[in-house]
């Protein structure tokens, strides 16, 4: 069996540091943020070249605490994509927004800038921009930030998926994440920087909102005791820092390896001629895309996956069912149709497997698999 992720191969060669470290955790008693976090925070700050980063409970405890800092309340919208993750859109809604979705572009599965200037022009009442770098491929951030500053709203990168991946702006290159008002990590244990259970960060250059997050993740509390925000219980665990310190080091290895496991797939399926019934991911050679997926289109999708699963090869569909279709949102008065490309794209993504630790000859048997199957 080829795993679609083998969780167990790729944190067997730092069992014992993390076990070391952990246990450094039960020694001082630091369950709950505390030293641990601490440290994983000013790692975080470093690698991503940003002023603050703050450790929550989980990447959707990020999106949600984000929004709130941002002032999003009830009856303002939101513009973001309807093929991403749930939590994407459930932090808008809790907080009683509307998400204003827009459809993705068809070759990299994010937000497509036009349609942005568009909703921009169409609704008012737009107090923010939520994009998602999809599959570790960062949106187009310089066209977005460059509508926000037009319009005057906020951005929060959704950038669970993209931890190390780079934007393209004007004057270089800015980590994912960290070009926005805020962006929003998870460390969920498949993520490429993966913890050992739930974990996130939210990160961003403005003081205030730095300050604004910090208490509203203690139940909105600047010190014990005094409450001065509805904040939630939001706070990152000792354990899941000190994981998360070790493989930090590791995360730019681990995200160039998987960018060449990208690279050898295209070359194999195109030495094969399969880029002819494929539709096979870009593979940038600027980092903008760290591959947390290698997403394939193809058409019968579920048949090829039967098959796949047959010959002891696992894949999986992110996602199958775009978000402006999911019965809980049917007050929102979307319809089939509403955004074409997100609903083609939940017919025919194909998620193969991919992670540092996978060989070329695993690589080579599931294109072999692929070819017999189409």
């Amino acid at each position: 069996m080829i795993k679609q992720l083998d969780l167990s191969a790729h944190d067997s060669g730092l069992r014992e540091e993390i076990l070391h470290k952990v246990q450094q955790v039960f020694e001082t008693q630091q369950f709950v943020l505390g030293c641990f976090v601490d440290e994983f925070e000013r790692a975080c700050e470093a690698y991503l070249d940003v002023r603050h980063a703050v450790a929550v409970a989980s990447g959707s405890d990020a999106l949600y605490l984000s929004l709130m800092a941002m002032g999003i309340k009830r009856g303002d919208r939101v513009i973001t994509t309807p093929f991403t993750f749930f939590a994407t859109v459930s932090a808008i809604t809790r907080l009683g927004a509307f998400p204003v979705f827009v459809d993705i572009e068809p070759d990299t599965f994010n937000i497509a800038g036009k349609g942005i200037e568009q909703a921009l022009k169409r609704h008012r009442g737009i107090k923010a921009i939520l994009p998602v770098h999809l599959y570790g491929r960062s949106a187009d951030m310089e066209a977005i930030t460059g509508l926000a500053k037009e319009y005057g709203v906020r951005v929060v990168e959704d950038a669970a998926q993209a931890f190390g991946a780079r934007c393209v702006l004007d004057h270089g290159f800015r980590k994912a994440g960290t070009v926005g008002d805020a962006g929003c990590f998870s460390f969920y244990p498949t993520k490429n920087l993966g913890a050992a259970g739930d974990a996130g960060m939210v990160v961003t250059n403005d003081d205030r909102i730095a300050g604004l997050l910090r208490m509203l993740r203690v139940h909105g509390s600047p010190e014990r005791y005094l409450h001065t925000h509805p904040g939630i219980n939001s706070r990152m665990d000792g354990l899941q820092a000190a994981v998360l310190s070790v493989k930090l080091g590791h995360i730019e290895r681990w995200n160039h390896t998987r960018m060449e496991l990208a690279r050898r797939y295209t070359e194999m399926f195109r030495d094969r001629g399969l880029d002819r019934v494929i539709t096979l991911p870009e593979v940038p050679e600027d980092a903008t895309h760290i591959f947390h997926q290698y997403t394939i289109r193809v058409r019968d999708r579920d048949t090829l996956r039967e098959a796949l699963r047959k010959d002891g090869i696992g894949t999986e569909v992110y996602y199958p069912i775009p978000l402006h279709l999911q019965p809980v949102f049917r007050y929102l008065k979307y319809r089939k149709g509403s955004f074409r490309q997100a609903e083609v794209a939940a017919q025919q993504v194909l998620s193969l497997p991919l992670y540092p630790e996978l060989s070329e000859d695993q690589q080579r048997e599931i294109v072999d698999a692929l070819q017999r199957h189409l």
